[in-house]
């Protein structure tokens, strides 16, 4: 066990990482003293290791008084808090002093087993629920909680998870105006977020001008600007020969529909400054669809939308809606997600030698 450290709290705790690959026999006999064995099994029965999971403990009574499993998403400025054992509320102490000293702005605690009342005596409020989706994954824990240990935190937003691998636009899209009040949140189901991805798509992937003109078309209220400082076709080096042509076809298409509609293309790139400016506008319900890079957050470079909606200090507040079960993620990760600055401004550029970005800001009135 390392050093403990002193803490505002006055509960002194340790950082212990976690075995990659180890079930519940390896874990510390400290844990396995205060955890019971499904709470183990669980922690064990996925590879968190993508994650940095950590054990948070509290040292007492000749062994460990509380634990807590603690992962997080690379790139990111929270830290999640999967289960706390033993003395549940010294375990939620420690991590949030943990939290505050590695400068992170949110602690998240997922709801296996903590209750609404021990959350809130710790001083984190209930998320909303996620939405009902169109897949058949695990969502995880029907509840979750959230504490931000920098700024007052942002509005918390509907969630919703996206149901195939290839519509994370036209869902980031729906958000932002069930957000905006232009949808209603019972209507976002697999329906609308494919109907929206149809639309939109440039064969699987939606491209931003493809993706501006289709929020424009069917929300012809919604004020819409597409930034991309490019005049090339994007999204495309994966293909090539006929396979990328026809794409390429089609985002000519979109452009001259974007004429037609006047959706303007501002052919530079959109500023995380002027990002930050856009959603924090007073009064306004702005959002900007951003296409990142999953390579940061999930180890995979793969273009993805996430919707900015917020700001905290250091870090923009997104939503993300897809998630890796298989890195022991649930929707409590992707919800209300801050990004540290740098990590969004370095993966918002995509592509090869010649990097850019695609954004589209949506003002919903």
């Amino acid at each position: 066990m390392t050093t403990p450290h002193p803490v505002p709290s006055a509960v002194p705790y340790a950082v212990v990482p976690y075995a990659p690959g180890a079930g519940p026999s390896a874990w510390p006999d400290e844990l396995r003293r205060i955890a019971r064995p499904e709470v183990l099994e669980r922690w064990g029965a996925v590879d968190r290791t993508p994650h940095a999971p950590r054990l948070v403990a509290v040292p007492g009574g000749g062994g460990w008084a509380a634990a807590a499993l603690v992962t997080a998403r690379p790139g990111t400025a929270y830290a999640k808090i999967v289960d706390a054992v033993g003395d549940v509320p010294a375990a939620a102490r420690a991590v949030v002093a943990y939290a505050e000293e590695q400068r992170l702005v949110q602690v998240v605690w997922e709801g296996w087993t903590v209750s609404g009342e021990d959350a809130a005596a710790a001083g984190f409020a209930p998320l909303r629920p996620p939405l009902p989706g169109g897949t058949d994954e695990p969502a995880g824990p029907r509840t979750g909680y959230v504490r931000w240990t920098a700024g007052e935190g942002v509005a918390e937003p509907a969630y919703y998870r996206q149901s195939t691998h290839f519509s994370c636009g036209a869902v980031t899209a729906l958000l932002a105006q069930v957000r905006a009040g232009v949808v209603r949140p019972e209507s976002l189901d697999r329906e609308a977020e494919l109907t929206l991805w149809r639309d939109a798509t440039n064969f699987p992937a939606c491209e931003p001008v493809g993706l501006g003109v289709a929020v424009r078309r069917r929300w012809p209220s919604s004020s819409v600007e597409v930034f991309l400082d490019t005049e090339e076709p994007v999204l495309l080096d994966h293909l090539d020969g006929d396979e990328r042509e026809w794409r390429a076809v089609l985002q000519r298409a979109s452009r001259a529909d974007a004429d037609r509609l006047g959706v303007p293309v501002h052919g530079r790139r959109l500023s995380l400054a002027e990002l930050r400016e856009a959603v924090e506008a007073p009064g306004r319900c702005r959002h900007v669809l951003l296409l990142v890079s999953l390579a940061t957050m999930q180890g995979f470079d793969v273009p993805h939308w996430v919707l900015c909606h917020g700001t905290v200090p250091g870090a923009v507040v997104v939503e993300d809606p897809w998630f890796n079960t298989g890195a022991g993620e649930t929707w409590v990760d992707a919800h209300l997600l801050p990004v540290a600055d740098a990590s969004l401004d370095a993966m918002s550029l995509l592509g090869g030698e010649v990097r850019v970005r695609g954004a589209v800001l949506v003002d919903g009135g």
